[in-house]
């Protein structure tokens, strides 16, 4: 088994690709060990020193790390992810599920939420998942879309830029009622 890697924006955060189907839709992240728990591979990856964040995205691991340096980390990483999918083992543990937060809108604002889920589905979050992270909707209130950045993007440094001159703009050229996007 070969795993690809590929750097991200996030230089704390480094894209795995292990060439096979990581999650069959959505995506899960993870910034604890004890958040963990519910996913055999995320567990191996916690207990290695200097993780500090696990995302699952389509077909990739992206894997954000402390202090520790690449080069220290990233051989043991390789190994617990080919471990994991050379056993076969599920990703999810059977009957688990991580929470999802719900969503705070106006049901007036129906229309406006349901063209900006589309707008990001189409159009940032395939950008996005390439740098190994995720952008998905929280809320809506007053014009300020309310977005909640994962992955590789939480704590990227370019996630401000992101959000206020590509997001922000984005959704304001297709919507006029936006004014602003913030992070979550």
């Amino acid at each position: 088994m070969f795993i690809q890697t590929e750097a991200t924006p996030n230089p704390a955060t480094l894209k795995f690709l292990p060439g096979k189907v990581v999650l069959e839709s959505g995506t899960m992240d993870f910034r604890s060990a004890s958040e963990a728990a519910v996913s055999p591979l995320a567990e191996k990856l916690f207990t290695i020193d200097g993780v500090e964040g696990v995302f699952f995205g389509f077909d990739f691991v992206s894997i954000t790390k402390g202090d520790a340096d690449w080069q220290h980390i990233k051989p043991a990483i390789l190994g617990a992810i080919m471990e994991h999918f050379m056993s076969g083992q599920s990703i999810v543990k059977h009957d688990e599920a991580t929470p999802t937060g719900g969503e705070d809108f106006d049901e007036a604002d129906a229309e406006i939420v349901a063209t900006i889920k589309e707008l990001l589905d189409t159009r940032v979050r395939p950008a996005v998942s390439q740098d190994g992270g995720d952008i998905t909707f929280h809320g809506y209130r007053d014009g300020v879309v309310y977005l909640t950045m994962r992955g590789a993007c939480a704590g990227c440094p370019s996630a401000t830029a992101t959000l206020k001159h590509g997001i922000e703009n984005l959704l304001r050229h297709f919507i006029p009622d936006v004014q602003e996007v913030q992070q979550v």
